[in-house]
């Protein structure tokens, strides 16, 4: 029988993020993205994720209005929450809005591998590694799974059934 937590995960719920399991990364990705954009602010919260935070840049202040009407410009700060637009304050809580379903939707012991990045896109681009790996190892493994099945024979004094058994224990879900 299954319990509440798991009917609820298999469902989809609104108030938590879909749970990252490891054997199907690639069903997750997807959840998480349809999860993501169903939240207000949702194109902004996947564009933290795919194209990284927003950065606020820099202003300069307009000291004051000298003679003959030129301005005169104070020195170049970095700007903050209150000098940003409405459109860019959606933008930078979506950002930590993105860090958080990410932070949420992960194991523990993914966490403790990603938990110093702060960036959407960094996190996610970590976990994809972790549990994909990168396009040089994928094709090793394909390579070496190849190399495993080309090489799979009967062993000296081995049965029909215990080379099927022993074969089928090798072959992926």
């Amino acid at each position: 029988m299954s319990s509440m937590s798991e009917d609820i995960q298999c469902a989809g719920s609104d108030t938590r993020p879909p749970m990252l399991d490891r054997t199907d990364f690639e069903s997750w990705q997807q959840r998480i993205r349809l999860y993501c954009l169903g939240k207000d602010n949702g194109e902004n919260i996947m564009k933290s994720i795919n194209e990284g935070p927003f950065h606020m840049g820099t202003v300069s202040d307009v000291i004051a209005g000298g003679t003959e009407g030129a301005v005169q410009q104070g020195p170049v700060r970095a700007r903050v929450l209150n000098d940003l637009s409405a459109e860019e304050k959606e933008r930078y809580k979506a950002d930590i809005r993105a860090t958080n379903i990410l932070l949420q939707g992960i194991p523990k012991d993914i966490y403790s591998l990603i938990n110093h990045y702060i960036d959407a896109k960094d996190i996610w681009e970590n976990v994809k590694m972790i549990l994909e790996g990168s396009e040089l190892t994928k094709d090793d493994r394909e390579s070496q799974l190849y190399d495993e099945f080309e090489h799979f024979r009967q062993n000296k004094g081995e049965t029909i059934q215990g080379y099927y058994v022993r074969f089928r224990k090798t072959q992926p879900l």
